[in-house]
């Protein structure tokens, strides 16, 4: 890197220098998004490792059926997800007697279960070697001023005040830098909980000013992919709308372009693939709504696969089954606060989306 003490991780590859650098992240999947075939852990388990250290809870009553993560996440407990996330990549959690790795947080616990936390388990000091650098979160770039991360599906870009007990990228970070002393990471800004893709975070308080301020101003670039019903026609043009945010509801409604609560929405979007039934969008922000995008696109009567909440019209309208809205935010362009040169990431589609686009080229006729 150009500048001392800059990281780049996870497999990320630079091209070009200064004043413009580009980063590009692993496609790996994130195996802490899976979970046992069956959705369980068992009760007993064979090859079971002697764990005599540490500390151990018997799951009993309503425990029965909770995540491992959620579970340990309890205050009596560790505390938080982020906690959680990372005892388990060091090999600091044991169900049964047998290490649980990170495709075991989301699994159910049966009664009767012990579940045991062996902080100061020998050799356990360090990170286990894996595609992430903070619990469920993949780092793309750091240095001493900002992170970039490429967040998964189902985790919260920050906590949520309604959903306090929902793990966030914001836990995982903050988890990742009390070690080495530094403060908690500063929002910038966020995406959706089930769409995946890069967020970035500052370090200090001059940098998230300086970052918002781009955000503010529409600099950064922000490029997402979706895979939306239908084909969009023309293939390529522009969306403008005014929304509103409904804080009843928490969803965002159209509205007409004199509301004084209204907000303009711009999208730029392109096809860039079109399937059977559905089409592989690319959509640039103008502007940046909360649920911009999967509200515009499904206003044009292209739901994005997958939505579970804006979508009109009886269920058989919505044929292709994918468990979350079909949203990547792909590639992220913005200056650094510290000296301007234009930073650029992209993260490749995870393997859900992958799959879900394989599904789709398989049917064509």
């Amino acid at each position: 890197m150009s500048r001392k003490g800059a990281i780049g991780r996870a497999g990320a590859v630079r091209e070009g220098g200064p004043p413009s650098q580009r980063w590009l992240v692993g496609s790996r999947s994130d195996p802490t998004l899976r979970t046992r075939a069956n959705g369980t852990i068992p009760a007993v388990k064979r090859g079971r490792e002697p764990v005599s250290g540490g500390t151990s809870w018997t799951v009993t009553g309503d425990a029965a059926g909770v995540r491992l993560d959620k579970f340990l996440a309890a205050d009596e407990r560790l505390g938080s997800r982020g906690r959680v996330a990372a005892a388990i990549d060091k090999g600091k959690v044991f169900v049964n007697g047998t290490e649980a790795g990170r495709a075991d947080a989301g699994s159910l616990l049966r009664g009767g279960a012990v579940v045991r936390v062996w902080m100061d388990r020998p050799g356990s000091s360090r990170r286990r070697p894996g595609p992430t650098d903070a619990g469920e979160v993949e780092i793309l770039y750091e240095d001493e001023l900002l992170i970039v991360v490429n967040k998964p599906a189902g985790l919260l870009s920050v906590p949520l005040e309604r959903k306090s007990e929902a793990a966030s990228a914001y836990e995982h970070l903050e988890t990742h830098l009390r070690p080495r002393g530094k403060r908690r990471p500063l929002v910038v800004h966020r995406i959706d909980r089930d769409t995946s893709g890069l967020v970035v975070f500052a370090k200090t308080v001059r940098a998230q000013e300086q970052l918002k301020d781009q955000f503010r101003r529409r600099e950064p670039e922000r490029v997402y992919w979706a895979v939306v019903y239908g084909h969009p026609q023309p293939a390529e043009g522009t969306w403008r709308d005014h929304l509103v945010w409904d804080s009843k509801t928490l969803i965002q409604k159209r509205t007409r372009p004199g509301d004084p609560q209204g907000k303009e929405a711009i999208s730029h979007y392109r096809v860039i693939e079109a399937l059977p039934g559905a089409s592989l969008v690319e959509v640039r922000l103008e502007t940046g709504k909360r649920n911009q995008i999967r509200l515009q696109a499904r206003l044009r009567s292209h739901t994005l696969v997958g939505e579970r909440r804006y979508v009109y019209g009886p269920e058989s309208l919505r044929s292709i089954a994918f468990p979350r809205q079909a949203l990547h935010a792909y590639r992220l362009s913005l200056r650094h606060p510290a000296d301007g040169r234009l930073l650029t990431f992209e993260a490749p589609l995870p393997t859900d989306l992958a799959g879900l686009l394989a599904r789709l080229r398989r049917n064509r006729p």
